[in-house]
């Protein structure tokens, strides 16, 4: 089974991705992990990426999409997979699927979870994350222990910088300005699958695997 996961920040679509991925037994394929690991692994493409990055500038179409060719032939993903980050255009996706022909691979689905505006903002200012850690904590649905030490490590919780009002209505801006024509071209492949994110986690992923289960 092939997947593509698609939803603006904050709609969940990283943790229903890793519970599609353990129910089906395929890899998870974060965009921003492949390529952090071909830099810290020093590939041809890795170095590539890593002059751009640098520099301060977006990686490349033609270099992501080689380090996702690369990491498609590993041989966890030969019974399938989930994209998650990639594509975020029209451009992007339509390199994709040239790479896909090639490699004689189709996607299935692309699951599209829909959250209101709104219900994002509050989503992503409510918040908090482990320094060191990673973990997710949310102030109204998941608050952090109240000495604002990580339950995992032990790290110091902390707001993310760019998880205030202003630069995440922003950021979900950009985000519904590139999507939108995206959602369509997988809709004229009969491929993108709605989904609603609202409600805890389990349900989202019970609606996304009752999908997948009667197509």
């Amino acid at each position: 089974m092939q997947i593509i996961m698609l939803g603006a920040p904050g709609t969940g679509k990283g943790t229903q991705g890793n519970l599609l991925s353990k129910h089906f037994g395929i890899p998870n394929i974060s965009t921003g992990e492949i390529l952090r690991s071909a830099v810290k692994q020093e590939s041809p493409l890795g170095v590539k990426a890593k002059s751009f990055m640098d520099a301060g500038e977006l990686v490349p179409d033609d270099v992501m999409i080689g380090i996702i060719r690369d990491r498609l032939r590993e041989a966890d993903c030969e019974n399938g997979f989930i994209l998650d980050g990639f594509p975020r255009t029209v451009p992007q996706a339509e390199a994709l699927d040239h790479l896909l022909s090639a490699e004689e691979i189709d996607i299935e689905h692309v699951i599209a979870l829909e959250v209101a505006e709104d219900a994002l903002v509050m989503r992503l200012t409510s918040r908090r994350v482990c320094s060191v850690c990673g973990k997710d904590y949310n102030v109204v649905s998941d608050p952090p222990p109240a000495d604002m030490k990580c339950r995992i490590c032990g790290g110091e919780i902390i707001q993310r910088s760019d998880d205030n009002e202003a630069t995440v209505t922003k950021r979900l801006d950009v985000y519904e300005e590139k999507t939108a024509p995206l959602k369509e071209y997988y809709e004229k492949q009969s491929k993108l699958r709605h989904v609603s994110g609202v409600g805890n986690v389990e349900e989202v992923q019970d609606r996304i695997r009752e999908i997948l289960h009667t197509l």
